[in-house]
């Protein structure tokens, strides 16, 4: 079972998102991959607050998660299930009639109708839709890339991540979901991705922020350099008199 993320990001269930967003970073800047090189784990540790912060994150998903609708994983969690007398099932329902239980039970031939009306029910009904979380990679979500999911079967859905892709977006695979009845046709598989945070990067709308620090000289003099961006290196221009703050726009 996957650990309470408040306890992994050290804040109380009652804490602003501001808290959580500065715990993150912090934990974050510590346990990195680049800061702890051969660190597994460092590494682990960094996967675990990541799928912390970004459900906390989320407003909707923490939200979910305090009422108890998901768990730390960010997965479902089985539905309470209520039963209740057919008499007061909508006309809509295909047991529904106009005629109570009590009724339906009074003689042979009504419970033979209401098995009749169960069974045309079920016949060439459609597969349900199978839902999946994926996680990746921030730079992924910029540039793109496949993926594949390891199902509980033991079997695999291949994933093409497209270009651009914000956190949350659902992608529908037609017909890999569950197998239907009759000639109902099997279900979607609706692949939710999840965007892990990126220590470096930071997405705001369609424009990506990176904190750059660069030396006083540079600052003072200006000069070329080297910045990382999710695509590849590209070379900026520093212009003279630049102060801490001071924001460059590279367009794409």
């Amino acid at each position: 079972m996957a650990e309470n993320p408040y306890d992994l990001l050290g804040v109380p269930p009652s804490a602003p998102a501001a808290e959580i967003r500065k715990a993150y970073r912090k934990l974050a800047k510590k346990h990195h991959p680049d800061l702890n090189p051969g660190d597994k784990a460092a590494e682990d540790k960094f996967k675990e607050i990541s799928a912390a912060y970004t459900l906390l994150g989320d407003a909707e998903k923490r939200k979910r998660f305090d009422a108890g609708e998901i768990d730390a994983s960010g997965a479902d969690r089985p539905p309470q299930r209520y039963y209740r007398d057919y008499a007061d099932v909508d006309d809509g329902h295909p047991y529904a009639s106009s005629a109570g239980y009590s009724d339906f039970m009074e003689d042979e031939s009504g419970f033979a109708e209401l098995l009749r009306r169960a069974q045309r029910a079920q016949a060439n009904r459609r597969g349900q839709d199978l839902r999946y979380r994926l996680p990746i990679e921030f730079v992924e979500a910029i540039t793109g890339a496949n993926k594949r999911i390891s199902l509980p079967d033991g079997g695999t859905l291949d994933v093409t991540i497209p270009p651009g892709m914000v956190d949350g977006q659902v992608l529908r695979l037609k017909g890999k979901g569950a197998p239907g009845f009759g000639t109902g046709g099997p279900g979607d598989a609706l692949i939710e991705v999840e965007i892990l945070p990126d220590a470096r990067f930071t997405r705001e709308g369609d424009n990506i922020t990176l904190e750059l620090p660069i030396s006083l000289s540079e600052a003072v003099l200006g000069g070329q350099i080297r910045v990382q961006t999710p695509t590849g290196e590209v070379t900026m221009t520093v212009p003279k008199g630049s102060n801490t703050g001071t924001t460059l726009r590279l367009r794409a």
